[in-house]
């Protein structure tokens, strides 16, 4: 018992903090990329589809249960992680040439990128751009550009 105990609080402890704000989330939902994988090669501009299952779509300001609009985290910590990590997840997501905002409701983007190595990863913000009660994030994925 006192082994099972030990390894429930460790996995806590190397698991980010997923506070999110105070919409509710469908906790089957999950945000995905459509089109990309993990180690794909691009050139730039790279279009980004973004999918989502068991939530609905809808733009910044619009408030309506289960539903939000996409984030793209660009070249930098996952969500929840970093220097604004427990704000943002809190308080909402910056917007930035890292954490670009879709509140239209869009669900594709062409991204510029420079050649290199970049990390994405999609959130899915409520109407105020803060992340849902339970967030809902993909996974972090690295592509390349020529």
């Amino acid at each position: 018992m006192k082994t099972i105990t030990a390894a429930l609080i460790a996995a806590s402890l190397a698991s980010p903090v997923w506070a999110g704000g105070e919409t509710a989330s469908n906790p089957d939902a999950q945000v995905y990329f459509v089109n990309i994988q993990d180690g794909d090669t691009f050139v730039s501009p790279v279009k980004v589809v973004f999918g989502l299952s068991g939530m609905g779509v809808a733009p910044a300001g619009t408030e309506k249960e289960n539903t939000g609009h996409h984030h793209l985290l660009i070249d930098r910590p996952p969500l929840g992680q970093g220097e604004d990590g427990v704000d943002e997840l809190s308080n909402g997501i910056m917007s930035d040439e890292q954490h670009l905002h879709f509140g239209g409701g869009q669900t594709e983007a062409s991204i510029d990128l420079e050649p290199g190595q970049h990390t994405l990863q999609l959130v899915l913000g409520d109407l105020g751009h803060v992340p849902h009660s339970k967030p809902i994030v993909s996974e972090v994925i690295t592509i390349i550009v020529e």
